[in-house]
């Protein structure tokens, strides 16, 4: 089992903690990965990448290389709620009617940061695609695809890890699934001259500046 690495990608733009740096929740990351045959090999900052594009900066990836981790609910049979996970490109956003669809669950909705916090065991910000205390049903953003690599977190807003597309599928059991918004030509091309950008959303999705949506 390999512990959370230091920083050591040239154009990554944060400083990195101490490698002996102890986490539980990263190391509930690295089991589950470990579970499925896959070690991951963690990067831990000293300031957040809590947001996408601050994931981005961090890590000198493009936004839709980070994995933005959304949690959904929708009524079980048993009266609890059944956790919705969706793994998201960074310059997506879910599309609830597409969800819904894919899901079979109409009545599905966001999770607050408390009920994410109850069903997931990790805090806004930090959510990784597994490691979860109870089984969660996971559905991945066919966009992630397009690239050889993605950035997803490992637990905690400071750190992520890097993994192939496919290989994120396999650890998380995802079924890829058309769930967000259609977004017009004029748009990607928009995001790419402001360099890959969407203001305010965190690698769970949650907007922290304003209420932007999924």
């Amino acid at each position: 089992m390999l512990p959370p690495r230091l920083a050591t990608r040239p154009d990554a733009r944060l400083g990195h903690v101490p490698e002996t740096i102890d986490n539980v929740g990263i190391q509930r990351v690295l089991d589950a990965a470990a579970r499925k045959g896959v070690t991951l090999d963690v990067t831990v900052f000293d300031q957040s990448t809590h947001t996408a594009q601050e994931a981005a900066v961090a890590v000198g990836a493009e936004l839709g290389q980070i994995v933005k981790s959304l949690v959904f609910v929708a009524p079980g049979d048993d009266g609890e709620l059944d956790p919705i996970l969706c793994l998201v490109a960074g310059h997506n956003r879910v599309d609830l009617a597409r969800l819904a669809a894919v899901s079979g669950e109409r009545d599905v909705r966001r999770a607050t940061a408390r009920e994410v916090y109850e069903l997931t065991g990790f805090s806004i910000g930090g959510i990784p695609p597994i490691g979860h205390p109870r089984p969660v049903r996971v559905i991945m953003d066919p966009d992630l695809g397009r690239f050889p690599v993605v950035w997803a977190a490992a637990g905690t807003p400071t750190a992520v890890f890097p993994v192939p597309p496919a290989t994120l599928r396999t650890i998380a059991n995802a079924t890829v699934a058309p769930i967000t918004e259609e977004r017009r030509i004029a748009d990607v091309e928009a995001d790419s001259r402001e360099g890959n950008t969407v203001s305010g959303h965190s690698m769970d999705g949650r907007a922290t500046i304003s209420n932007a949506g999924a």
